[in-house]
């Protein structure tokens, strides 16, 4: 229950036990982490073996934004290696809020680039897996949430 006293970083807490006591809580919160582990394998498996990401010419522009990314090498295989370990991390309970905090910073990324570079209909994948993403680091709020309290003085 929420008071007049309690403190705004102590309400999103309520609302989601309230969402974790329900029976689809828990089986969609799995779906979720299991999806976007999927999203990622493929691309972040490419990525790392420094293979091209697409089949677009250079002439496009789209082609050609990932034919330069791939012209980076070890940036390339970073990146993949990078969306390779946050979808394992959101897999494993203990590293979840972990894995949802770097899944969130890459895959905004990826939707800001593909909104940029005005892919058709990807943005609306992408911003679906932002909002994934968004879910499960609010499912881990309380693994963070001492982030945002205020520092105690000693």
């Amino acid at each position: 229950m929420i008071t007049s006293t309690t403190s705004w970083v102590d309400r999103p807490q309520g609302w989601l036990a309230t969402w974790q006591a329900t029976r689809l809580a828990l089986p969609f919160t799995w779906l979720t982490r299991v999806l976007l582990w999927l999203a990622f394998l493929p691309s972040g498996w490419v990525k790392l073996l420094g293979q091209p990401f697409t089949v677009l010419p250079p002439s496009d522009p789209v082609g050609y934004f990932f034919d330069a990314l791939l012209r980076t090498g070890l940036y390339y295989q970073f990146i993949g290696a990078a969306q390779l370990l946050a979808g394992l991390l959101i897999l494993i309970p203990r590293t979840a809020a972990v894995g949802a905090i770097l899944y969130l910073c890459l895959i905004t990324n990826i939707f800001v680039i593909t909104v940029s570079l005005d892919f058709e209909g990807t943005p609306v994948i992408t911003g679906l897996m932002l909002l994934a993403a968004l879910y499960l680091l609010a499912w881990e709020y309380p693994r963070w949430r001492s982030l945002l309290e205020p520092a105690r003085s000693a």
